[in-house]
């Protein structure tokens, strides 16, 4: 079913404990696109960069399943760029140079090509082009799933819960439902943002994994994915954004919403996040092969397997 994803195409330059990178290519919507191409192709690519922004790059993009005619260059402008430094356990970084460039004034073009839409994923940006978006596409998308940030929470809460309410799905971490939802509790925090519209919202833990929420009338279901412990993790840059990728990507392919392939479709997002932190940026991303994912969604499948209980017999 037809994919449309929307994020920054970007160039980052990365610092963790093992090592750094010069400029290399990042971005919400790089990293979305490509976890998505092991699901479904193509994935429909609406982003920006500057004339700076290597042809190789987006030959790489097209290479792995991008349709690339919603990617606008503007000429005489550069790419978005974020620098940043990570601590030694990974948990926290330090962001060093942001520059908006194109990013400053996004103005999303829908192609015509586009407007076949069944599954659209709003990787973070501003949420009024998030916005727009959904605006621009003739018919509304079968499922729209969202990801943001607590910068938006800070500067622009108003437009973004105006977003929010336009969702199927939301998709943020434990720190940010906390902040949107003013709950310290998890589940008291679900249950506030999914009456701000979404019908299921993804809770992301980091190393301990995440949590998916559905209420349906009173009950309020959970459904919970660890993470999966391993020997090395490089940088977690695009974590997030290729989980997300990866879920929708599994739907879209799958062509199913129900809360139970919602469960399969985190599962598949865990294990494509895996591989990415075993790298640095998309490194990790660019080849893979089918075998491997299969191999990785059961040793998630196998961390959570439970024996069936047997009643105690009395001696």
């Amino acid at each position: 079913m037809s994919l449309v994803v929307i994020g920054s195409v970007a160039f980052d330059a990365l610092e963790t404990p093992f090592g750094k990178t010069d400029k290399i290519i990042g971005g919400a919507a790089t990293y979305i696109s490509l976890s998505a191409s092991y699901s479904v192709k193509p994935v429909k690519l609406v982003a920006v960069v500057g004339d700076d922004f290597p042809q190789a790059d987006i030959l790489l993009l097209q290479e792995h399943g991008a349709d690339t005619e919603g990617l606008q260059i503007k000429e005489g402008e550069k790419s978005f760029f974020w620098s940043g430094k990570y601590s030694n356990d990974l948990n926290s970084r330090e962001t060093l140079v942001t520059e908006l460039n194109v990013l400053a004034d996004f103005d999303p073009v829908i192609p015509d090509s586009y407007q076949d839409c069944k599954y659209l994923m709003l990787g973070n940006l501003a949420p009024a082009v998030q916005r727009l978006v959904i605006q621009r596409l003739i018919n509304r998308p079968r499922l729209i799933v969202m990801d943001t940030m607590n910068f938006w929470m800070d500067v622009a809460l108003e437009d973004l819960i105006a977003t929010i309410e336009m969702v199927d799905v939301l998709s943020i971490n434990d720190e940010e439902a906390r902040q949107l939802s003013g709950e310290h509790s998890l589940v008291k925090a679900a249950k506030k943002i999914m009456e701000m519209g979404p019908k299921f919202l993804i809770i992301k833990k980091g190393e301990h994994g995440a949590l998916l929420f559905h209420k349906v009338k009173e009950t309020l279901k959970i459904f919970y994915a660890p993470a999966l412990p391993l020997e090395e993790v490089f940088d977690p840059t695009g974590a997030g954004d290729t989980f997300a990728g990866g879920f929708i990507g599994y739907l879209a392919a799958t062509d199913d919403i129900s809360f139970d392939n919602m469960k399969r479709a985190v599962i598949h997002g865990s294990a494509m996040a895996s591989f990415c932190v075993e790298k640095f940026g998309t490194e990790r991303l660019l080849n893979l092969q089918q075998e491997e994912i299969e191999a990785r969604e059961k040793q998630f499948a196998d961390l959570v397997e439970v024996i069936p209980a047997t009643s105690a017999q009395p001696a």
